[in-house]
């Protein structure tokens, strides 16, 4: 897949099918900046800024990271990857604990991840 190809799913992924999705899957997020997060966050490891010097991050990743990341959206819309579990990953990694039983906080807006 061409990085414009790959960009291009990137942002369909987490603007709108995994938007679209999470009421009906009970996923603990809803907003596109969410999904970007956790999904990055996940690609690399660790939190994403930490990572990817410009913004926003999706333009200015390596491509293998932004593969894994796709991959991982692609996953969870499948059903074989854990969203709940990747949000949680990702909210450890920032120091973040989920309230309200297990409820992830407010996802506050990332500067065009």
């Amino acid at each position: 897949m061409t990085r414009d190809a790959m960009q291009a799913r990137w942002l369909d992924l987490t603007r709108r099918e995994l938007p679209g999705l999470a009421a009906t899957r009970g996923w603990p997020v809803r907003a596109d900046h969410c999904f970007q997060r956790i999904l990055l966050d996940n690609a690399f490891g660790g939190v994403w800024y930490d990572h990817v010097a410009r913004r926003p991050a999706y333009v200015h990743a390596d491509p293998a990271a932004l593969a894994r990341a796709v991959a991982l959206g692609e996953a969870a819309i499948a059903g074989t990857a854990d969203l709940g579990e990747l949000n949680r990953r990702s909210l450890d990694w920032r120091g973040k604990t989920p309230r309200n039983h297990g409820q992830a906080p407010p996802c506050h807006p990332l500067v065009n991840p």
